[in-house]
């Protein structure tokens, strides 16, 4: 569990900023309205849960 956590909070900080530099570059090209606003929700949710597995790193290895 000490390793898992801390890669989980990885992946969903790396699947976040992923899906924001695809979602800003579909607004910038001018491409689908809701493909990006799809995007840029997706990013909210994943921005979320990276924020909770982060809270609950913390609580856990808080020493």
């Amino acid at each position: 569990m000490q390793f898992f956590l801390p890669v989980l909070v990885v992946i969903a900080l790396l699947a976040t900023l992923g899906t924001l530099i695809v979602g800003i570059f579909v607004m910038g090209k001018g491409g689908n309205p809701q493909l990006s606003n799809k995007l840029m929700r997706s990013r909210v949710l994943l921005q979320g849960i990276a924020l909770l597995l982060f809270v609950i790193f913390m609580m856990l290895y808080r020493r």
